[in-house]
């Protein structure tokens, strides 16, 4: 008489195709590979940058389940995997993994290896119970903290934090953050952190209270002054985190740097970012895109948020509101950053 044998299953949040509503289904718990590990995820962020796989905007083979910003334990070793042990606290972040063998990973670059995964784009992500990753994707999440406020450190954090500490900034220069969302309140509480003098750049006057309580030392309203000319008068921006979604506002800012200064591009945005010649010769002034970062940027990171207290705002919705919770992220309404729950 044939025995059947049980099947361990899972919840997943997945999508069947670009532009598709997001299925709450039954998965069968995936085994790791070669050089993998298995997550039990306790919590993942969702960002805006799941949009490209909920929206197909970089070729995806679907069904494709969202998320890279994933905290959990490591569930189950793939066969050739050392230096990490069953039970560890990990995180995934955006660096999904890289080959190790390209010209790029050879010098080691790393975050620009020529066949970088990214998870949740690459192969499936956090909005699922458990996950397999490669071990070139982890980062060690310190144990002081939460699931659901080191989720989005794995993104927005390391972004804002990577950024700003390769911008060529000393302690009390002057930066500016532009936009109080989900990557600018992280970028003005670091910013306060290295020790700068912090303008913060929101638009209306209603953000001023939180923007000081995040520890910028002024505010500008974009809405009813110059922003750029109000830069001006105190000096000259050192650096502009530009983190709102828009290349027009960006574009408008760059009178506000002052000699050697660098726009720093951290918010992504299909409209252009137009700048003269004479705007970046007089002054010495740069534009410059920055990424998130490697596992290990990851890891300096949470460190700093161990150490500083430097946490994002969060709200928290379970698996199986994963549609509610990514249409509450594009509302924009969120304060500030949306996690999922396990």
């Amino acid at each position: 008489m044939a025995t059947t044998v049980a099947v361990a299953t899972m919840k997943v949040a997945a999508v069947s195709k670009p532009g598709a509503a997001f299925e709450i289904m039954e998965r069968e718990i995936p085994e790791p590979g070669a050089g993998q590990v298995r997550i039990k995820v306790q919590a993942c962020g969702v960002c805006h940058s799941d949009v490209i796989t909920k929206d197909g905007l970089m070729p995806i083979a679907y069904p494709r389940i969202p998320g890279h910003e994933v905290v959990g334990l490591i569930d189950e070793l793939g066969a050739a995997v050392s230096g990490w042990a069953k039970g560890q606290r990990v995180g995934v972040g955006w660096h999904g993994g890289h080959d190790g063998t390209c010209l790029q990973c050879r010098r080691g670059d790393f975050g620009n290896c020529v066949n970088r995964k990214i998870a949740g784009i690459s192969y499936d992500g956090g909005y699922q119970q458990y996950m397999v990753a490669p071990v070139t994707a982890l980062a060690a999440v310190p144990e002081s903290l939460k699931d659901t406020e080191a989720a989005p450190l794995l993104c927005a954090g390391v972004t804002t934090f990577n950024a700003l500490r390769h911008s060529g900034a000393m302690p009390s220069d002057l930066v500016a953050v532009q936009g109080i969302g989900g990557l600018g309140h992280l970028g003005i509480q670091y910013a306060n952190k290295f020790g700068y003098k912090v303008a913060a750049i929101g638009r209306g006057s209603e953000n001023e209270t939180l923007a000081k309580k995040l520890g910028a030392h002024m505010y500008i309203d974009s809405q009813t002054t110059n922003a750029a000319r109000e830069l001006q008068k105190l000096g000259g921006a050192r650096v502009i985190l530009a983190t709102a979604p828009s290349g027009k506002a960006m574009s408008e800012l760059i009178d506000g740097l002052g000699p050697n200064g660098e726009l720093m591009v951290i918010g992504a945005s299909s409209d252009p970012i137009q700048v003269t010649p004479i705007q970046l010769i007089f002054g010495v002034k740069a534009v410059q895109g920055w990424a998130s970062g490697i596992p290990t940027d990851s890891e300096d990171t949470l460190r700093f948020a161990e150490l500083t207290g430097v946490l994002p705002m969060i709200e928290t919705y379970p698996l199986e509101k994963a549609g509610e919770a990514y249409d509450r992220m594009l509302s924009g309404k969120a304060q500030f950053r949306v996690v999922l729950t396990m």
